[in-house]
Protein backbone atom coordinates (compact mmCIF):
# COMPACT_ATOMS: atom_id res chain seq x y z
CA UNK A 1 0.00 0.00 0.00
CA UNK A 2 1.05 3.47 -1.01
CA UNK A 3 0.71 6.32 1.64
CA UNK A 4 -2.47 9.24 1.24
CA UNK A 5 -1.73 12.54 2.43
CA UNK A 6 -4.08 15.26 2.50
CA UNK A 7 -2.92 19.47 2.26
CA UNK A 8 -5.75 21.87 3.40
CA UNK A 9 -6.49 24.85 4.34
CA UNK A 10 -8.86 28.10 3.67
CA UNK A 11 -8.40 30.16 0.40
CA UNK A 12 -5.39 31.55 0.06
CA UNK A 13 -3.08 29.19 2.21
CA UNK A 14 -1.39 28.52 -0.94
CA UNK A 15 -2.43 24.50 -1.28
CA UNK A 16 -2.21 24.01 -4.57
CA UNK A 17 1.14 25.80 -5.12
CA UNK A 18 2.04 23.86 -2.51
CA UNK A 19 0.84 20.59 -3.16
CA UNK A 20 2.23 20.85 -7.04
CA UNK A 21 5.64 21.48 -6.15
CA UNK A 22 6.23 18.81 -3.09
CA UNK A 23 4.62 16.43 -6.16
CA UNK A 24 7.74 17.42 -8.20
CA UNK A 25 10.06 17.72 -6.11
CA UNK A 26 8.86 13.72 -5.18
CA UNK A 27 9.01 12.76 -8.64
CA UNK A 28 12.83 14.63 -8.74
CA UNK A 29 13.66 12.59 -6.18
CA UNK A 30 12.52 9.07 -7.50
CA UNK A 31 9.37 8.21 -5.53
CA UNK A 32 6.03 7.23 -6.68
CA UNK A 33 3.75 9.97 -6.48
CA UNK A 34 0.32 11.05 -7.70
CA UNK A 35 -1.13 14.78 -7.12
CA UNK A 36 -4.64 15.18 -7.44
CA UNK A 37 -7.86 17.52 -6.06
CA UNK A 38 -11.06 17.64 -5.14
CA UNK A 39 -13.68 18.52 -5.98
CA UNK A 40 -12.83 16.96 -8.88
CA UNK A 41 -9.61 14.52 -9.77
CA UNK A 42 -11.34 12.26 -12.41
CA UNK A 43 -14.23 12.88 -14.92
CA UNK A 44 -17.79 12.00 -12.95
CA UNK A 45 -16.32 14.36 -10.19
CA UNK A 46 -15.05 17.18 -12.23
CA UNK A 47 -18.35 17.59 -13.70
CA UNK A 48 -19.74 17.58 -10.21
CA UNK A 49 -17.13 20.17 -9.49
CA UNK A 50 -18.30 22.29 -12.30
CA UNK A 51 -21.95 21.89 -10.46
CA UNK A 52 -20.87 23.12 -7.65
CA UNK A 53 -18.44 26.11 -8.05
CA UNK A 54 -20.74 27.81 -10.79
CA UNK A 55 -21.39 31.43 -10.07
CA UNK A 56 -25.28 30.91 -11.75
CA UNK A 57 -25.90 28.21 -9.14
CA UNK A 58 -26.75 30.63 -6.11
CA UNK A 59 -29.22 28.79 -4.64
CA UNK A 60 -27.95 25.77 -3.97
CA UNK A 61 -28.98 23.90 -0.62
CA UNK A 62 -26.01 23.47 1.71
CA UNK A 63 -27.16 20.47 2.42
CA UNK A 64 -27.18 19.85 -1.39
CA UNK A 65 -24.06 21.55 -1.62
CA UNK A 66 -22.39 18.78 0.99
CA UNK A 67 -24.26 15.61 -0.84
CA UNK A 68 -22.86 16.90 -4.11
CA UNK A 69 -19.18 16.94 -2.70
CA UNK A 70 -19.44 13.97 -0.58
CA UNK A 71 -20.77 11.98 -4.18
CA UNK A 72 -17.88 13.70 -6.27
CA UNK A 73 -15.17 12.39 -3.40
CA UNK A 74 -16.55 9.19 -3.83
CA UNK A 75 -16.18 8.57 -7.22
CA UNK A 76 -12.22 10.29 -6.84
CA UNK A 77 -11.84 7.23 -4.12
CA UNK A 78 -12.41 4.28 -6.08
CA UNK A 79 -11.96 5.58 -9.68
CA UNK A 80 -8.39 7.11 -8.60
CA UNK A 81 -7.04 6.75 -5.07
CA UNK A 82 -7.59 3.74 -3.90
CA UNK A 83 -5.73 1.80 -7.67
CA UNK A 84 -2.85 4.21 -7.20
CA UNK A 85 -2.68 3.06 -3.26
CA UNK A 86 -3.02 -0.14 -3.87
CA UNK A 87 -0.07 0.23 -6.61
CA UNK A 88 2.23 2.00 -3.58
CA UNK A 89 2.05 5.49 -4.75
CA UNK A 90 2.20 8.67 -2.58
CA UNK A 91 -0.82 10.68 -3.03
CA UNK A 92 -0.75 14.10 -2.71
CA UNK A 93 -4.75 15.59 -2.65
CA UNK A 94 -5.65 18.95 -2.51
CA UNK A 95 -8.90 19.20 -0.01
CA UNK A 96 -10.55 15.91 1.23
CA UNK A 97 -12.95 15.18 3.56
CA UNK A 98 -11.78 18.40 6.15
CA UNK A 99 -13.36 20.41 3.98
CA UNK A 100 -16.65 19.56 3.92
CA UNK A 101 -16.46 19.53 7.51
CA UNK A 102 -15.34 23.06 7.75
CA UNK A 103 -16.94 24.23 4.80
CA UNK A 104 -20.20 22.48 4.71
CA UNK A 105 -19.97 20.80 8.09
CA UNK A 106 -19.50 24.18 10.37
CA UNK A 107 -19.34 27.48 7.99
CA UNK A 108 -22.48 26.61 6.31
CA UNK A 109 -24.00 25.19 9.82
CA UNK A 110 -25.05 21.72 9.07
CA UNK A 111 -22.91 20.48 11.87
CA UNK A 112 -19.64 18.61 11.66
CA UNK A 113 -21.00 15.39 12.94
CA UNK A 114 -23.12 15.58 10.64
CA UNK A 115 -21.43 15.92 7.18
CA UNK A 116 -18.53 13.30 8.85
CA UNK A 117 -21.44 10.68 8.72
CA UNK A 118 -21.98 11.40 5.42
CA UNK A 119 -18.94 10.97 4.08
CA UNK A 120 -17.95 8.07 6.09
CA UNK A 121 -20.70 6.52 3.87
CA UNK A 122 -19.57 8.03 1.04
CA UNK A 123 -15.60 7.07 1.39
CA UNK A 124 -16.46 3.70 3.28
CA UNK A 125 -14.45 4.86 6.45
CA UNK A 126 -11.06 5.48 4.30
CA UNK A 127 -9.60 8.56 5.99
CA UNK A 128 -6.28 10.11 5.17
CA UNK A 129 -2.84 8.61 7.07
CA UNK A 130 -2.41 12.66 7.53
CA UNK A 131 -3.88 15.54 6.73
CA UNK A 132 -1.14 18.44 6.75
CA UNK A 133 -2.89 22.12 7.48
CA UNK A 134 -1.58 25.16 6.05
CA UNK A 135 -3.09 27.99 8.58
CA UNK A 136 -3.58 31.42 7.95
CA UNK A 137 -5.54 34.40 9.11
CA UNK A 138 -8.40 34.24 6.81
CA UNK A 139 -7.91 38.14 6.40
CA UNK A 140 -4.41 37.36 5.05
CA UNK A 141 -5.36 35.02 2.64
CA UNK A 142 -7.68 36.64 0.76
CA UNK A 143 -5.54 39.45 0.37
CA UNK A 144 -3.52 37.08 -1.03
CA UNK A 145 -6.31 36.00 -3.49
CA UNK A 146 -7.42 39.22 -4.34
CA UNK A 147 -3.27 40.58 -5.21
CA UNK A 148 -3.05 38.18 -7.50
CA UNK A 149 -6.55 37.24 -9.02
CA UNK A 150 -5.83 36.24 -12.80
CA UNK A 151 -8.82 33.86 -12.84
CA UNK A 152 -12.56 33.73 -13.21
CA UNK A 153 -14.65 33.40 -10.26
CA UNK A 154 -15.91 30.67 -8.53
CA UNK A 155 -19.19 30.94 -6.35
CA UNK A 156 -17.19 30.58 -2.81
CA UNK A 157 -15.50 33.51 -4.16
CA UNK A 158 -19.01 35.16 -3.66
CA UNK A 159 -18.62 34.67 0.21
CA UNK A 160 -18.28 37.44 2.82
CA UNK A 161 -15.40 37.42 4.73
CA UNK A 162 -17.89 36.25 7.80
CA UNK A 163 -18.00 32.87 6.15
CA UNK A 164 -14.30 32.71 5.57
CA UNK A 165 -13.69 33.24 9.27
CA UNK A 166 -16.26 30.39 10.41
CA UNK A 167 -14.35 28.33 8.20
CA UNK A 168 -10.84 29.17 9.71
CA UNK A 169 -13.11 28.22 12.79
CA UNK A 170 -14.11 25.37 11.58
CA UNK A 171 -10.45 24.52 10.63
CA UNK A 172 -9.21 25.12 14.35
CA UNK A 173 -11.80 22.58 15.96
CA UNK A 174 -11.02 19.97 13.27
CA UNK A 175 -7.24 19.97 14.16
CA UNK A 176 -7.74 19.26 17.98
CA UNK A 177 -10.67 16.91 17.31
CA UNK A 178 -8.35 15.05 15.06
CA UNK A 179 -4.84 15.86 16.32
CA UNK A 180 -3.73 12.20 16.22
CA UNK A 181 -3.85 12.90 11.86
CA UNK A 182 -3.40 16.63 11.47
CA UNK A 183 0.18 18.15 11.24
CA UNK A 184 0.03 22.59 11.46
CA UNK A 185 2.26 24.33 9.29
CA UNK A 186 2.15 28.33 9.41
CA UNK A 187 1.59 29.15 5.95
CA UNK A 188 1.59 33.03 7.26
CA UNK A 189 5.29 32.89 5.86
CA UNK A 190 7.71 32.39 2.82
CA UNK A 191 6.61 29.96 0.30
CA UNK A 192 10.46 28.80 0.70
CA UNK A 193 9.72 27.65 4.51
CA UNK A 194 6.04 27.01 3.91
CA UNK A 195 7.51 24.03 0.96
CA UNK A 196 10.36 23.16 2.99
CA UNK A 197 8.31 22.79 6.39
CA UNK A 198 5.41 20.70 3.91
CA UNK A 199 8.26 18.40 1.99
CA UNK A 200 9.58 17.37 5.30
CA UNK A 201 6.26 16.33 7.11
CA UNK A 202 5.81 13.87 3.66
CA UNK A 203 9.45 12.63 3.83
CA UNK A 204 9.12 11.68 7.23
CA UNK A 205 5.68 10.43 6.65
CA UNK A 206 7.54 8.18 3.91
CA UNK A 207 10.31 6.75 6.50
CA UNK A 208 7.53 5.74 8.61
CA UNK A 209 5.15 4.17 6.22
CA UNK A 210 8.54 2.39 4.46
CA UNK A 211 8.33 4.22 1.21
CA UNK A 212 11.73 5.07 -0.85
CA UNK A 213 12.47 6.30 -3.68
CA UNK A 214 13.71 3.97 -7.02
CA UNK A 215 17.34 4.97 -6.00
CA UNK A 216 17.21 3.14 -2.82
CA UNK A 217 15.20 0.39 -4.12
CA UNK A 218 18.22 -0.02 -6.83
Amino acid sequence: MGLFITIEGAEGSGKTTVCKKVTDKLNQEGYKVLYTREPGGVKIAEQIRDIILDVKNTELDARSEALLYAASRRQHLVEKIEPALKEGYIIICDRFIDSSLAYQGYARGIGIDEVYEINMFAINHRLPDATILLDIPPEEGLKRINKHRGFEMNRLDLEQLSFHLKVHEGYEILKKKYANRFVIVDANQTPEKVFNAVYDIIIKKCKEYQLCNNSKNI
